[in-house]
Formats: C-alpha cells, structure tokens, sequence
C-alpha cells in the first residue's frame, strides 16, 4: 500500500476512535452523576492503577508505556469532565473573569511602587522600564514590599523572581505563597554587572567585595579569579554601594551596577564581571487585587499535592490533556513538613482560553493547596 491508502485506513480507525472516545465520556458522565448523587470521590486511583496495569501487560511490549500513556490521559478526561459536571461554583474561574472585566483597557504609566533596596538598585532600573513615572518607596526587605502592597501603602510591587545565571530568588517564591498579592506584569532585566570602589583604590588592593547574595552567584567566575578576596552578602547591590561611599576605603569593592559609580561617585574597577553576557533578572509586578490586561498570555500558579505516588504525574497529565503550554515548573520545600512540597508553575496560554479556565478550576478542586497568583504580560 502507498502512504495515502494507509491514511485511509488511519482516517477510518480514528473515526471508529472518535466514535468510542465519545461512548466513553457519556458512561463518565453517567457515572459522575452517580457519584454525585451518593456523595463519592471522583477519582479512584486504586481502580485506575489496576487499570493501568492490566492495559500496560495487554499491549504488545513495543505499545506499552505508549498504552499507559494514553489511558492516563483518558482518566485525566473523565475525571475533568465529571468534575465540570458536579461544580456547581469555581472559586478561580470567577476571580479571573471578574478581573478581566474589572480591569482597565490599559497598564497604568505610573503609579506609588514599593521596591526593595536604594536609588540604583536593580528592582529601580526594573521599575523604571514598567512604568513611564513612578513615586517610588524604598523597603530594606523582600518582605516589606510584600507588605506595603497588601497593606495598601503602595499599589505595586517590584521584586527580583529568578536569574538566568544564579537561578530562583527562593525568598520571593516562598512570600508569594504567604501573601495574597498577584503578578499584574513582569519584565526581563538585562543585568550587567560592575566592580565598583572608592576613588583611587586599585583592584590588587582589594581585600573585601560586598554585594546582594544573587550578584556574587553571577559573579563567582570573576571572584574566583581574585586571589585572597573575602566576599561578604548584603541586603542589595545598591545598598553596598553607598556603604562603599560612605566609608571611603581603599581596600574594599562592590558589585554592583555601572549607574551606581556616578550615583554614588564610585570608581569602575572592572566593567562586566558577570559570568555570562545574557544574563538577566526576571522582575514581577505584584498587586494587591488581580488585574488582567488584554494580552495576557502568562498564568502562574502554586500547589500543594497529596504526598502520594504518582501525584505530579497526574497534574502533569492535565496539561496534556487540554493541550496547554508549561514554561516552567519548581518545587520548594514545605516549612515544617518533612519531604513535603509546593510547586510553582508558569502557564504559556492566553487568559480568554476557555482550556486555562476549566484546568485551573479542576486543580483547584483537586489539590491539598491551591494559589492562582496572576495572569499577565512578560516584557
């Protein structure tokens, strides 16, 4: 047979397919209801692992895991429609069609912003390419820019989410699980890093280099290259500047940005000392309330799941199922619960697909821990 007689036949099989797939969904619905009626769970895992099982050793040995595969992805079907069925009410599909409709045309160009650090900080350079003007109020904590936005002192908040080099700001993952505050926009900061110091030292003088944590992590080739350098963290970049110039010493360095030389009147010692040239910041925008921008095209979402077998693989399925885009996906340990764990994932779906909407509404139902933390734009 040529290739076009055996699309034929795949065209016929896939019809008779369609036709049992369908078959298949009316008894879930059936069954769904019974459920519902008798007060039962919706998902059996015992019965869908011996499923699983039979299905796996039926299949021929090549069509195996394939077989597993695609029952897993029905079972993921059935229990999303019977869930659709029985909900009468989705706490996350409400909020997000409400700030869809409760959120103006446009992203404000300026605004109070809270951002942690000094004039020069990065999380200021961050602020100043989301909005055109901006009053902005300086924190010495993460967690105070969480808290002058939930208290309402200021209306956004700029913070550091994660680094192309040095990774994951874990601070900030970890406060977007305490607070209730939404990503309203985020942005990817091109970050170059300087060796800055006071007027007249020299880099072979140079006994102590001060910087935030996640600069000297994008830092450490350079640093590693200074022989005998103490290197000490500190609560920002900026910060470590003006420390640098109110001391006045010759035997100490920061690191830090170039515009902090001439906001501080530092010295540049040494010009790109970050370990690689694309390296960038991920900044987010957090708000008190959500709000949803046409354009919206970027979910991001923390859960929490049953510590049993199988659990991640079951959330995974769902997205396969609804045929959504994941960007990223990061666990983070459970303070005082031990092997425990929250997830954190970024969803690459347009906030207007119907999909986005039902999934998260099915995740929220289904798992220990369920935070929506935002649909927006990234720049």
């Amino acid at each position: 047979m040529n290739i076009e007689e055996l699309r034929e036949k795949i065209d016929a099989i896939d019809n008779e397919l369609l036709g049992l797939f369908e078959q298949r969904m009316e008894l879930a619905k059936e069954i769904g209801i019974y459920k519902k009626e008798h007060s039962l769970p919706i998902r059996n895992r015992e019965r869908e692992r011996k499923i699983l099982y039979r299905m796996y050793e039926k299949a021929k040995p090549e069509l195996s895991v394939y077989a597993k595969s695609l029952f897993a992805s029905l079972f993921e079907m059935s229990s999303g429609y019977q869930g659709m069925l029985n909900r009468t009410e989705s706490h996350v599909k409400n909020l997000i069609e409400e700030a869809v409709q409760g959120t103006a045309e446009h992203f404000p160009s300026g605004a109070v912003v809270a951002c942690q650090g000094i004039e020069g900080a990065y999380s200021q350079a961050a602020c100043d390419k989301i909005f055109s003007t901006a009053d902005i109020t300086y924190f010495d904590s993460f967690e105070g820019v969480f808290g002058a936005v939930d208290s309402g002192l200021c209306r956004y908040g700029i913070l550091p989410l994660e680094n192309s080099t040095a990774g994951s700001v874990n601070e900030v993952y970890d406060l977007m699980s305490r607070y209730q505050c939404y990503i309203a926009r985020s942005i990817k900061l091109p970050v170059s890093h300087t060796l800055l110091a006071a007027p007249g030292a020299k880099i072979d003088e140079i006994m102590e280099i001060f910087s935030h944590d996640q600069a000297i992590r994008q830092c450490s080739n350079f640093l590693k290259s200074l022989d005998e350098v103490k290197v000490t963290g500190c609560e920002n970049t900026a910060v470590a500047a003006k420390q640098a110039a109110d001391t006045g010493r010759n035997d100490t360095a920061v690191i830090s940005s170039k515009d902090c030389a001439e906001l501080y009147g530092l010295s540049v010692l040494s010009y790109n000392i970050q370990n690689s040239d694309n390296n960038y910041t991920r900044f987010i925008c957090i708000s008190k309330e959500p709000e949803i921008y046409p354009g919206a095209n970027k979910t991001s979402l923390v859960l929490a799941l049953n510590h049993k077998p199988g659990m991640l693989y079951h959330v995974l399925a769902k997205f396969n199922a609804h045929g959504i885009n994941l960007d990223k996906l990061e666990s983070r340990p459970i303070s005082g619960q031990e092997f425990e764990f929250k997830f954190y994932f970024d969803i690459d779906t347009p906030v207007i697909s119907d999909d986005l909407k039902q999934m998260l509404a099915e995740l929220e139902a289904e798992t220990d821990m369920f935070r929506y933390l935002g649909t927006y734009q990234e720049y």
